[in-house]
């Protein structure tokens, strides 16, 4: 083979790249002879970046401090790698077999980056000194070390230590069942970028609980302790050990001073009687106009992922309606760590996906980014039972084996689109937010649009508020949720659903107020009769017709544009004719008149494929019904039934047209 670059790099620097050795060139040499490998000129090479400039293992013991019979005794010898003198370092398994093959390049990091450790080609990374798992499960505590010199340094002192090969290669299903067991894990944590790294994995992983960070002051690592006095390293390292802290403990202590600081900062806000209206004022200072339900419904829904079963919601509406951009407008009151956003997914996305989701809210613009059955049916899962188990087979140097992939919620979704229904299970599960495609909406719009007049919002303080609340109290309790139940009518089973996402929508309004909110003897929140109040003004009819009791105020102007288009004749129309009554687009009209067709307020007596629509009047409409008591009702039933705490009838926080 030969290898050109046209950018001036050398054939050494390109089999560096591609990790191979001039002899990979050759099936073999003409005649039977050796390869021929063109001369290296050493006045005028110049090495890569990349490349190192090679290690032995004298060299590497020297600036460890350790004997070089030892070395080799833990298995590391001299080789040739690429042209250049390294350190293999094999990595055993459990019992003692070959493993993965890593190679010590350099000493020190070079000028371009960190170019000292190359893996051999088919290695895959793991932990380094599995083979010592025996003993350490004896004394049931292991050391847990960044990189192999650190495993050395300890092993020669007799400390049982693992190494991980980078601070950020720790691999949860591959690594956490080797420390099953062991009792006190030590893990030395950096004072750099991999300490953080060290943190952030350390925080989701199932062996954080029995984590016990250890601090060794000013030196790096047990490496760098251990030169700074060999003599003393056993019992300096056995105080640090000794002196380490509970992961849980100081991640209680970094939480209470993170809470500290968000608090400082959201005070104000967190202590504002109505946290929505302030929200919403907002929105309309950044000129964003109208929407206000649905603005108001996502604030909740993203609020809501701090619950035990956050809310889901699908934003719907005609194209070019507004959806995304009324969520994404919300999705800025939200520090990047709550939501997840994506434009798209694949099938299998959910379940292969590294992303943490627990108690964060998926956000999908577009229903169609969430394709195929398989994403829908992961998307269920996840929504209703908070986590995603699902078992797969990947192939493995031993051939196929069985893989359990396990992704922990709970986690919500918010998805916007322009489908009228989406996938039934789905639909269900999902608390529907129209979108307004009034032309009185669209002249605010360009109102909007033409004064040029929005503000600059500081939305410092609402990520404060969202990052106080996360470390705030989660649980709620709703007083009047009893007398709530008996007013309901169980008119559709779809109620026994919408029931528990109109509890959950309370607590999540108590939870946002709750720096205004009594607690009761448990130290649980408890819901006002103002958050029942907003939550009504907000739901009450999209409850009614998600059961359909009754329909939305559009469904009935598109039924009677139809009569008026049809007008004495009481002819069949078209759509076009539908829309010119309502004085909108042909789209939304199309989208209007699907969802009377769908309930059967209307029909189409057209029955060829792609012809034009011949509408008439359908099913009559029903009349308004109330599923959601009136707030005096519930008074009422309260009064009556001698709840503690009662109920006020306050002013209603939210008015269903204005979003005030």
């Amino acid at each position: 083979m030969l290898l050109k670059c046209f950018a001036g790099c050398d054939y050494q620097d390109i089999l560096a790249a591609i990790d191979l050795e001039p002899r990979d060139l050759f099936d073999r040499a003409p005649g039977g002879g050796g390869a021929y490998i063109p001369p290296v000129n050493t006045a005028t090479l110049q090495h890569s970046a990349r490349i190192a400039v090679g290690c032995t293992l004298e060299e590497y013991a020297a600036a460890k401090r350790l004997p070089v019979a030892f070395l080799r005794a833990c298995g590391l010898s001299d080789i040739h790698y690429l042209g250049r003198k390294a350190v293999r370092i094999p990595y055993p398994a459990v019992d003692g077999t070959a493993g993965p093959i890593r190679f010590r390049l350099a000493l020190e990091k070079g000028v371009g980056g960190d170019n000292r450790f190359a893996w051999k080609r088919g290695s895959k990374p793991t932990l380094y000194g599995l083979d010592r798992l025996p003993a350490i499960r004896e004394q049931r505590a292991v050391l847990l070390v960044e990189g192999e010199s650190d495993c050395h340094t300890c092993w020669y002192a007799n400390v049982e230590a693992l190494g991980l090969p980078g601070a950020g290669n720790w691999n949860e299903e591959r690594d956490a069942p080797h420390l099953d067991g062991i009792e006190a894990i030590y893990i030395v944590v950096e004072p750099d970028s991999g300490g953080e790294a060290v943190r952030k994995w350390l925080a989701t992983s199932r062996i954080r609980d029995r984590a016990r960070l250890v601090d060794l002051g000013e030196h790096k690592d047990p490496s760098g302790l251990y030169l700074a006095d060999p003599d003393a390293f056993r019992d300096r390292l056995a105080a640090a050990l000794a002196a380490a802290v509970p992961w849980r403990d100081q991640a209680h202590a970094e939480a209470e001073a993170r809470a500290a600081e968000a608090w400082a900062a959201c005070r104000e806000l967190a202590t504002a009687p109505d946290i929505l209206a302030r929200f919403l004022d907002a929105q309309r200072a950044r000129g964003v106009v109208g929407e206000g339900r649905a603005m108001a419904l996502v604030y909740l829904a993203v609020t809501s992922r701090l619950l035990d079963r956050p809310l889901s919601v699908a934003v719907k509406g005609p194209s070019s309606g507004g959806k995304s951009f009324t969520t994404e407008r919300t999705i800025d009151f939200f520090p990047p760590e709550a939501v997840y956003a994506l434009s798209a997914m694949s099938e299998h996305a959910l379940a292969y996906s590294e992303e943490p989701l627990m108690h964060r809210m998926l956000v999908l613009y577009e229903a169609a980014g969430m394709t195929g059955d398989f994403a829908s049916y992961l998307m269920r899962t996840l929504l209703s039972e908070g986590r995603i188990r699902y078992e797969t087979v990947v192939k493995t140097n031993d051939g196929p084996k069985a893989r359990l992939i396990e992704r922990e919620g709970p986690t919500g979704l918010v998805v916007t689109t322009t489908a009228v229904h989406l996938h039934p299970e789905n639909e269900t599960r999902l608390l529907s937010i129209p979108v307004t495609d009034t032309p009185e909406q669209t002249r605010q719009i360009f109102r909007a649009l033409a004064e040029e007049a929005a503000a600059t919002v500081d939305l410092a303080p609402w990520h404060a508020l969202q990052a106080w609340l996360a470390g705030a109290c989660h649980r709620v309790t709703i007083p009047y949720a009893k007398a709530l139940s008996d007013l309901m009518p169980p008119l559709a089973v779809r109620l026994r659903r919408d029931f528990g996402m109109i509890l959950n929508l309370i607590r999540t309004h108590a939870l946002l107020h709750q720096a205004s909110r009594p607690r009761d003897e448990a130290g649980r929140i408890v819901a006002a009769p103002a958050d029942y109040a907003a939550v009504r003004a907000l739901v009450a009819d999209l409850v009614a017709e998600g059961i359909e009791a009754t329909v939305s105020d559009t469904t009935r102007d598109t039924v009677a544009a139809v009569k008026v288009a049809r007008g004495e004749s009481a002819q069949p129309v078209s759509v076009s004719a539908v829309a010119q009554v309502l004085k909108l687009d042909r789209g939304a009209t199309s989208r209007r008149v699907k969802v009377a067709l769908d309930r059967g307020y209307l029909r189409n007596e057209e029955t060829g494929r792609g012809k034009p629509s011949k509408l008439t009047i359908g099913e009559p409409l029903p009349e308004e019904a109330q599923v959601l008591p009136t707030v005096e009702a519930l008074a009422e039933c309260c009064s009556v039934a001698g709840v503690r705490e009662g109920i006020a009838i306050p002013p209603s926080p939210m008015d269903e047209r204005s979003g005030r």
